[in-house]
């Protein structure tokens, strides 16, 4: 019997510039610096000895050593009436804060300087109807779970854009070609491929109708320098009110991708969007060179998890 390839071949938009520096490789954010900066603390960026009392306080590094100094294995079943649930040994979300441009930072947001999102009134209350109409503990359907729960997207903002870093898979591979770069983010299974044009104007003329809205949006390229710059828009509503990003139709995010050393890359967003925010917002991280491989996920809409949840759902209501 004959065997048949398919080949995807990623042409280059005409006149896209050829040389460029290399985002190629597998790349991870991990790191327990998140989005935005921790109760209680003030400044953007710390000494290695605030590093270091932040990350103890940490709950997941903190969980983690606990459960090291702890005998007995680490499988041993749950409390009586605890359903149960990932242990440390599962989670791998970094154990220190992220070192971005030699600054121990305590937050990717570096504008505002307070280091947190600048949600504006009306921003509040999208978020309040978006979460009154999410339902993770007594969902009335599929609809009713966050879309990675339901195996749409990777959670806590993996996919982006800005591609923020989770618990664990915090992984990204790039390839790169002359006229586009497809970034697979290992949390579920996103794969954004970003066409590369040869000028700013070229590629915001290439977004597509503002109809189509695509999980993880409508992303388009070009180069300025060494900086890959990537603009997004058109998110998926459902993606764009789920957060931990939370973007409208209006929205606008764009991303700079810098190769500053082998091991290295500088990732940069902001984010425009005058229905969540009071102002533009700016946040810096890094991808770190990571594992030599990515593994699948595997996880897909109509996984055990979704008819599980409803049908707990639904034996709860009966006992009511």
């Amino acid at each position: 019997m004959p065997a048949f390839i398919c080949v995807l071949a990623i042409t280059a938009p005409a006149g896209a510039a050829q040389a460029h520096p290399d985002l190629t490789g597998v790349w991870t954010n991990a790191s327990i610096t998140r989005l935005t900066r921790p109760p209680g603390v003030a400044k953007l960026v710390v000494s290695n000895a605030e590093a270091e009392t932040i990350a103890k306080a940490n709950p997941l590094v903190a969980g983690a050593e606990a459960e090291a100094r702890e005998s007995g294995p680490a499988d041993r079943p749950p409390a009586p009436g605890d359903p149960g649930g990932y242990n440390a040994f599962w989670l791998d979300p970094g154990r220190t804060l992220a070192t971005v441009n030699g600054e121990r930072r305590t937050s990717w947001i570096v504008d505002p300087p307070n280091g947190q999102l600048p949600i504006s009134a009306n921003g509040r209350k999208l978020i309040a109807a978006s979460r009154a109409a999410h339902e993770p503990d007594a969902p009335s359907g599929p609809e009713a779970l966050m879309p990675w729960d339901r195996c749409l997207i990777g959670s806590r903002g993996s996919g982006g854009p800005g591609m923020l870093n989770n618990i664990y898979n915090s992984n990204y591979q790039i390839v790169q070609t002359p006229g586009a770069v497809a970034i697979d983010v290992e949390m579920i299974h996103d794969v954004r491929i970003i066409p590369i044009f040869p000028a700013r104007a070229a590629a915001q003329a290439a977004h597509g109708p503002a109809a189509l809205h695509p999980w993880l949006g409508d992303s388009t390229g070009w180069w300025d320098g060494d900086a890959l710059v990537v603009e997004t828009v058109h998110v998926n509503p459902e993606q764009g009110r789920s957060g931990p990003i939370y973007l409208s139709d209006q929205a606008r995010v764009t991303e700079r991708f810098t190769r500053v050393s082998d091991r290295q890359i500088l990732y940069q967003f902001t984010v425009d969007d005058p229905a969540y925010y009071t102002q533009p917002w700016r946040a810096e991280l890094v991808l770190n060179a990571g594992p030599e491989r990515l593994y699948e996920y595997a996880c897909h809409e109509g996984n055990y998890a979704l008819p599980d949840i409803l049908a707990g759902a639904r034996a709860a209501e009966r006992k009511r």
